[in-house]
């Protein structure tokens, strides 16, 4: 498991360099009055699939634990449903120095208490609602923007690029 969980990070930060690469040279190349502040639009999301055991065999092994990960076995008709938890979009990026207000709506899940070190100590997400945190991205780097409730599926990345 500390193996795929290793690839799924390598993974996870190469997918946000590449988005690096491909978008921000448009970041780079923004006028200056559009430097300073940046609105990020996001959701809390739960993509669910589902089939019967005459179709499928219910799995045998287990997912990781920790709640990011939800596998339902078969009811009375022999439907079983497999879901996942996540932040999308799952990459993000700003400019080191902008103020940076997430704007997120709960989708799926009652409630995500959150963090976004080393920016946000904690912040909650809830169905239905629009949750804002504002920061200043004084830090260039890939930082983790981390559900408590929903791992190790619900981890998204900011990425800052420097000035």
């Amino acid at each position: 498991m500390a193996r795929s969980m290793k690839w799924g990070i390598t993974l996870s930060v190469s997918t946000a360099l590449l988005l690096v690469m491909v978008f921000g040279a448009s970041l780079l190349h923004q006028p200056a009055a559009a430097q300073g502040t940046r609105t990020i639009y996001m959701a809390a999301v739960e993509p669910k699939g589902g089939t019967g055991v005459s179709s499928e065999p219910f799995p045998t092994a287990s997912l990781p634990g920790g709640g990011g990960y939800v596998l339902k076995a078969p009811d009375s008709t022999g439907r079983w449903e497999v879901s996942t938890y996540q932040w999308q979009p799952g990459v993000v990026v700003a400019r080191e120095g902008e103020q940076v207000t997430f704007e997120i709506i709960g989708i799926n899940g009652a409630e995500h208490t959150s963090t976004l070190p080393p920016f946000v100590k904690s912040f909650t997400v809830k169905r239905g609602q629009i949750t804002r945190v504002s920061f200043t991205a004084n830090r260039a780097g890939v930082f983790p923007i981390i559900c408590g409730n929903h791992q190790p599926s619900m981890t998204g990345y900011l990425v800052v690029l420097p000035r």
